[in-house]
């Protein structure tokens, strides 16, 4: 049979958010918003990968080590790679990940990831989970 593939990232908290997470956490949100808005046939990978980063970046933190993200279809990793070491330009029928994040060794990791398929109009959101913080009390 014929199967396609799909990934998508929510993070959850457990008890109270510290202040600073949640401003990192609607940073991770906005950085994916202001990518996913800009997308659009002939965009290339570096610069909507710079889009996302350069939001993360406002907050005084590094951002995601990886990329912004990678196409999703018959396997889960795929082209197109949307990073900025790989000027790939997006065209309508490409299917990918967007997934911005921040990382903070031995204290947390917040990463929203949903995917997007590219069309002449512009960008449809395939994933339509909460991207708010999620608390588990």
């Amino acid at each position: 049979p014929i199967c396609y593939r799909s990934d998508m990232t929510r993070t959850l908290f457990i008890g109270e958010v510290p202040s600073t997470i949640r401003r990192y956490h609607d940073a991770v949100r906005e950085a994916q918003t202001l990518a996913i808005e800009a997308l659009g046939p002939g965009i290339d990978g570096p610069t909507l990968d710079g889009i996302a980063r350069e939001r993360i970046e406002r907050e005084g933190v590094e951002p995601y080590g990886h990329g912004l993200g990678h196409g999703i279809g018959m396997e889960t990793h795929e082209r197109p790679w949307v990073r900025r070491s790989r000027p790939e330009v997006l065209e309508p029928g490409m299917v990918f990940s967007v997934e911005p994040g921040i990382y903070l060794p031995g204290i947390t990791g917040i990463r929203i990831e949903d995917i997007v398929a590219l069309t002449d109009d512009g960008p449809r959101l395939l994933t339509n989970s909460p991207r708010e913080a999620l608390v588990v009390s």
